[in-house]
């Protein structure tokens, strides 16, 4: 790094940081601006982007979908968060944390709210007794898997991507931090993933619908420009192969293009609020 940084004894927000979300980045919560959100007909209610976190929600629902739930139907919201909408006063009632996705649940007497995408992911698994098992063992296991994604997430975007992709300028030392624990976290799946057809065992489960949205990517070449070839992703056989499998399940190729606003127009499904919005649409 060209200059050293010198912090002061007491932080404070003074001047935005730059880089893609420096308009929307501030060191506090709640809402900025008063509007409702909007709600259809259906049980569920998801207010989301296409981003990796937002795909985990949508795949797990069009896979409930998939296997004859019909009280799994939903509409899909768009929150842009380029734009701020998720610090309306709408969605904070939803989500204080102000971050996609959120989801109610209006398939009972009183709607209630699920925030955080683990969260959101272990309620529908557990309303429809699908995708956690529940044998003890078997459970904890896709549990700590869910919970690994939770953890490792943060180094992946947050760390790695927002270094290397985002930040308004390049510098090495942080570049190279999440750079190693980027590799560090394929390494740990593919050595996994060398022992077992699917991350929790041999049957896919929302443990793979956590991680899949994130790893898959960078197999594909289609997160943070350069990546796959700038981390050697292909060196991860496992983590490919299981990449593959997974992508080929309709419920996933669905679920991936929800609620998305980048691509080719007809790879984008901006709101989904029946399953006639994919006919047209390249899965």
């Amino acid at each position: 790094m060209a200059d050293t940084y010198t912090p002061p004894k007491v932080w404070t927000y003074d001047k935005e940081s730059g880089g893609r979300f420096a308009g929307i980045n501030r060191p506090t919560a709640g809402a900025r601006e008063e509007k409702e959100l909007p709600v259809g007909e259906h049980p569920f209610q998801l207010y989301s982007l296409g981003t990796p976190n937002g795909v985990k929600v949508t795949i797990m629902l069009e896979e409930l979908l998939e296997l004859g739930h019909s009280g799994a139907e939903y509409d899909a919201w768009l929150i842009n968060i380029s734009e701020g909408q998720q610090f309306t006063s709408g969605f904070v009632d939803i989500n204080p944390n102000s971050k996609i996705p959120a989801l109610v649940d209006r398939s009972g007497d009183k709607p209630f709210r699920i925030f955080e995408s683990g969260a959101i992911l272990i309620h529908l698994a557990e309303k429809f007794g699908e995708f956690l098992p529940t044998d003890p063992a078997e459970r904890a296991e896709t549990l700590s898997w869910v919970a690994w994604q939770i953890g490792t997430g943060p180094f992946i975007g947050g760390g790695f991507g927002h270094f290397y992709a985002y930040a308004p300028e390049k510098w090495e030392y942080p570049i190279n931090r999440y750079a190693m624990e980027a590799k560090r976290i394929f390494d740990v799946a593919d050595k996994r993933l060398a022992e077992t057809r699917f991350l929790a065992g041999d049957e896919y489960t929302i443990a793979d619908m956590m991680n899949w949205p994130w790893l898959a990517p960078f197999t594909t070449g289609h997160i943070y420009n350069d990546a796959k070839e700038f981390l050697s992703i292909d060196e991860y056989k496992n983590v490919g192969r299981w990449a593959q499998e997974i992508f080929a399940r309709p419920g996933v190729q669905r679920g991936r293009i929800v609620n998305k606003t980048w691509g080719d127009e007809e790879t984008q499904l901006k709101e989904r609020h029946s399953a006639k919005d994919f006919e047209g649409k390249k899965l």
